[in-house]
């Protein structure tokens, strides 16, 4: 599940924009206008870079209630699956879901507390 930093996951790759980066990639690959090995060096990039941008720029804030069905930790990924989940945003927007995933990978910083 790592990417090749540990402190890199490769979580984001999923969405919809790292689904978009991988098939335009893929295409590049194809019509042989660039090599494999510069596409996994993007993807890796990537990698770093959303979850870097995500932590320092998103500032919304949003609490959950739930019931928890299903935790595991594995790796340092701690894995949770609840059931019958509410949202309530800041701006005070709900919304509902019958099932959800959470990971939560330790961050750099935590990392580096912890190798010392």
């Amino acid at each position: 599940m790592a990417a090749s930093n540990p402190q890199n996951y490769e979580l984001y790759r999923g969405t919809s924009i790292g689904i978009a980066l991988a098939d335009t990639l893929d295409d590049l690959i194809s019509s042989r206008r660039i090599e494999p090995q510069l596409a996994m060096k993007i993807m890796s990039n990537f990698d770093a870079k959303i979850a870097a941008v995500l932590g320092e720029k998103v500032k919304a804030r949003m609490s959950f209630k739930g019931h928890l069905d299903t935790y595991r930790f594995c790796d340092e990924v701690w894995t949770f699956i609840l059931k019958d989940v509410k949202f309530k945003m800041d701006n005070a927007a709900q919304t509902e879901a019958e099932r959800v995933k959470i990971v939560a990978c330790q961050t750099k910083e935590k990392q580096e507390k912890h190798d010392k």
